[in-house]
This record gives structure tokens, sequence and C-alpha cells, in this order.
């Protein structure tokens, strides 16, 4: 089972033991973190999932794909290393990822 962290915007860490091929929105979700809406439940149609990637998993995690990238124009405080979460799928290669949630999302 690969791990997760997400740091919600006060500084709560949430460490999680994840299955692969889930999303970590579906994880934050039912982990009840905070800042985490996920409105359109995972569709990538809207920008409620919003999340950094840690710096040092960017290049691992990897750039958005067109239709994720129009939906971020829609996300607040926009970053480099922004994604929407229903986008980002564990796997192996991602055991240890670490993303943190905005301080608000769109």
């Amino acid at each position: 089972m690969p791990k997760l962290t997400i740091v919600a915007f006060d500084g709560t860490r949430f460490d999680l033991d994840v299955d692969q091929g889930s999303t970590v929105m579906e994880n934050a979700v039912r982990n009840s973190v905070p800042g985490i809406e996920a409105e359109c439940g995972g569709a990538c149609a809207c920008a409620t999932c919003h999340v950094y990637v840690d710096d040092e998993w960017t290049e691992r995690v990897g750039p958005p794909e067109a239709m994720e990238e129009d939906m971020l124009d829609f996300a607040f405080d926009v970053r480099p290393t922004s994604r929407l979460s229903c986008q980002i799928r564990m796997k192996a290669v991602l055991d240890g990822l670490i993303v943190h949630v905005p301080e608000r999302q769109a």
C-alpha cells in the first residue's frame, strides 16, 4: 500500500495508507481532509480539489494534462506545483507523496 501525506492549510498532517489506483482526492474525501471540496466527484469538471504537490515530488507526479490545466484556470492561487487531486492516481512510484491544501478552493 502506498503512503500519502496530505497537509491541510492549518498544517495538520494526514498520513494515509492508500490503495494503488485510488486518487489523492478520493483519499482526502474518505479521510475528511479539510479544504478538499471535490464538488464534481473527480470528473475534472471543477477546481475544488486543488492541491500543491510538494517540490520533491513534482517531477514524479508529472505535469497536468490539457483538460486539467484548463480547469486549474479556475483554481485559487495557482502555482507551478498546482494539480487537481482527482487527477493524481496513486501508484508504487508515488509511495510517500506529499501534497498541500491551499488556503481555499475556488
